[in-house]
């Protein structure tokens, strides 16, 4: 959870909290407060349940984007994923930086890289995804959180990333121990990567602020990668 949702959460709870202690002083009744939580709370389940989170969402990240170290995470986060995904032989379908950019496209979320995975998540539904291919997934999911953690020494994004990656492991029926592990490993391999495609992933970043079409994003990673040491 980001610093300005829990921001948000407290200044909420601040809010009616005051408002019921000090309502009576200002002419509001307890019921005027308790009708004004419980909409509140009415419309964040109407959010969450009919529209997946969205307008939270939206919301939340109309306050980020003020700040300008959270525009950057951002492109350095899903840049990550993006250069993993193509290095990988991933096919790249789009992306998106911003809640906003994501709800025009019609897609859940805060944004991201958005990518072909019908080949893996066939595998998954078949409960036989082969050990290379589950490599992968890990590596391009783990990859942002090892771009933010490279170049700002933590990561404030990819909760849902590990999420997503659990509730995979735990179809698999393999243990939570095992799974952890995987991730840490994921990650390490996803920051190795990183770092020796580093002027492909600076390029990438570049093209990613400028708002780059998915092909001009691979066409600068093409221009800067390192070839491989065999």
């Amino acid at each position: 959870m980001s610093q300005i949702t829990l921001n948000l959460i407290a200044i909420a709870i601040f809010a009616f909290t005051m408002l019921s202690l000090l309502g009576p002083l200002l002419g509001l009744s307890p019921a005027a407060v308790a009708i004004a939580a419980a909409t509140c709370l009415g419309i964040v389940t109407v959010d969450r349940l009919g529209w997946q989170g969205r307008g939270g969402n939206l919301l939340i990240d109309l306050l980020s984007q003020r700040s300008a170290d959270y525009r950057q995470r951002i492109v350095h986060h899903e840049a990550g994923h993006f250069l993993t995904a193509y290095l990988l032989e991933i096919p790249i379908q789009a992306y998106t930086l911003s809640a906003w950019e994501a709800w025009r496209a019609g897609l859940p979320g805060l944004g991201g890289v958005i990518f072909d995975s019908a080949e893996i998540e066939a595998e998954i539904e078949q409960g036989k995804i082969s050990a290379q291919q589950l490599d992968r997934y890990y590596q391009v999911y783990m990859a942002g959180i090892a771009a933010e953690q490279q170049v700002y020494g933590s990561a404030e994004g990819g909760e849902d990333d590990r999420l997503r990656l659990r509730s995979l492991w735990r179809q698999l029926d393999r243990s939570q121990a095992e799974g952890e592990l995987k991730l840490r490993w994921s990650q390490l391999q996803a920051s190795n990567l990183i770092q020796r495609q580093q002027s492909a992933y600076d390029a990438l970043v570049t093209a990613m602020t400028e708002r780059a079409t998915v092909e001009t994003c691979c066409q600068a990673i093409e221009q800067h990668r390192a070839e491989a040491v065999t």
